[in-house]
């Protein structure tokens, strides 16, 4: 099979052939039909995330066929069509997994991290971490709902009982989950990095009732604030955003470091906390809400062998939503 192959920092994917990979016990075989392509992978490629599994194939948003499953695989079928998120295992047994914390086990292992993704044409997955998609999404439109989607989810339910969020960062997630707030009734206030009008002009398309650069100040006072930029720079920001016993979400798995700033902007019971990955509870809660409010994805697709250039896309901000491979 064609594989865009990782080798190490500072160098490009390799587009290889590579031996298709079997299904073993508990995983299936899929056929990948799309890929979205994150901010995480970039982290991976660049050392952020440090010791992946080399030589690796990156991609945690994936969209595939299932083409046959291992020894006690049930709950799906050969042709279904699955994703596989980016949480690809847990150990089951340790204070975490025994807590509904399966997303800070030690034992955890990723997606296009510690296990080959999905830039390729075929993956395997170990089924007790995979997903049913929801009818009514394309391939395409459902790969950004794997990541984006979930890890978005995760961050937003902690803001979910706020009026007013600020969403620092427009991207993929971020126009996800403006969609979910808008469907509740929530105001939604737009952060992008500075001059890029074309994000700023997609939030408000999307029911942003403002947008602006992230170092301007918000218009008025924030109950909530999630960050998805990966700018530590960003933190003072948004506290000073948020009013008295708001709330801001750092939503990132990796950040730039964190300015040092004044008590007082933290005082008064403002709460700065992080979300770490995704438990699979996430992804049985978020995708039939998505299919049911619904939510429409905008992507921009790439094919397999382009992953480099989608990749550099991402990195400057070419586009608006989300990128996706096709094999």
């Amino acid at each position: 099979m064609r594989a865009m192959v990782f080798h190490g920092v500072g160098q490009a994917l390799a587009l290889e052939d590579v031996p298709t990979p079997a299904a073993g016990p508990g995983q299936m075989q899929l056929r990948v039909t799309a890929c979205g392509i994150c901010r995480t992978d970039l982290h991976v490629v660049d050392g952020d995330l440090r010791e992946p599994a080399l030589p690796l194939i990156p991609g945690h948003q994936i969209v595939g066929e299932v083409i046959s499953v291992g020894r006690g695989v049930e709950g799906f079928a050969i042709g279904q069509r699955v994703g596989v998120p980016w949480l690809g295992g847990s150990c089951g047994d340790c204070w975490y997994c025994h807590r509904d914390k399966e997303n800070l086990c030690d034992a955890a292992r990723y997606t296009g991290y510690q296990i080959n993704g999905g830039f390729a044409e075929y993956t395997v997955a170990d089924a007790r971490y995979c997903f049913p998609i929801p009818e009514g999404y394309s391939d395409i439109q459902a790969a950004p709902l794997l990541c984006a989607g979930l890890i978005g989810y995760r961050s937003y339910r902690l803001v979910e009982h706020c009026e007013t969020i600020g969403l620092y960062g427009f991207g993929a997630a971020a126009h996800i989950l403006i969609q979910v707030a808008r469907h509740r009734g929530q105001r939604v206030f737009a952060f992008t990095r500075e001059g890029d009008v074309e994000a700023q002009q997609f939030a408000m398309q999307l029911g942003a009732e403002w947008a602006g650069n992230s170092g301007q100040d918000s218009p008025e006072p924030l109950e909530g604030a999630i960050i998805f930029a990966p700018a530590g720079e960003l933190v003072p920001q948004a506290l000073r955003a948020v009013r008295r016993g708001g709330r801001v979400v750092c939503a990132g798995i990796h950040m730039s470091d964190i300015p040092s700033f004044p008590y007082e902007i933290l005082w008064g019971e403002r709460e700065l906390v992080s979300v770490a990955n995704l438990t699979r509870r996430d992804g049985e809660e978020f995708l039939p809400l998505a299919a049911s409010i619904p939510i429409e994805t905008t992507v921009h697709r790439y094919p397999l062998e382009e992953a480099n250039e989608a990749l550099e896309d991402l990195r400057h901000g070419r586009f608006s939503g989300a990128a996706v491979l096709v094999p």
